[in-house]
């Protein structure tokens, strides 16, 4: 299989009860709470509430199953002369890397997020996950000259 046996779509309401469990797996692999109360109604508010962002799909065109997605929020910067977004979220189920599926999920949401007079894309991966730099690289992503950082402003909800 390749990424062609796969379709991208912009999700939905009615793909929230598909992209859960593999958000959950999404959490679960990069050492993050999975906190269904809290972030199920997140999910739902970006499917519901586009200004906020955009969430795609990739879709097994087989058997129809959510194999992978990618989460993007906007943002407005001085520095862009406009809006960005930040791609919060990408996952392939293990059971469907190596067929390019990520480069489609990236390639797609870029595309979707030009289409959104996005002037600027912003992403973070962990240092030691060399496969996904390859591919972030590989895509024209550069290594920003700043460290992000993060100040939680809600109690933990764990």
């Amino acid at each position: 299989m390749e990424a062609t046996s796969i379709e991208i779509l912009l999700a939905g309401m009615d793909d929230e009860p598909e992209i859960a469990p593999v958000m959950a797996a999404f959490n679960q692999v990069e050492g993050i709470v999975w906190r269904p109360g809290s972030m199920i109604p997140a999910l739902r508010r970006v499917l519901r509430e586009s200004e906020l962002g955009l969430i795609l799909v990739a879709r097994d065109r087989a058997s129809r199953a959510v194999v992978g997605y990618c989460l993007a929020t906007f943002g407005y910067d001085l520095e862009f002369a406009g809006r960005d977004a930040f791609i919060t979220e990408l996952f392939v189920e293990s059971s469907a890397r190596g067929r390019g599926y990520g480069q489609a999920l990236l390639d797609s949401m870029v595309e979707s997020l030009r289409q959104h007079d996005t002037k600027a894309v912003h992403l973070m991966v962990r240092p030691e996950n060399e496969r996904a730099r390859s591919l972030y690289e590989g895509r024209g992503f550069d290594v920003s000259p700043r460290l992000m950082m993060t100040k939680l402003l809600t109690p933990d909800e764990a």
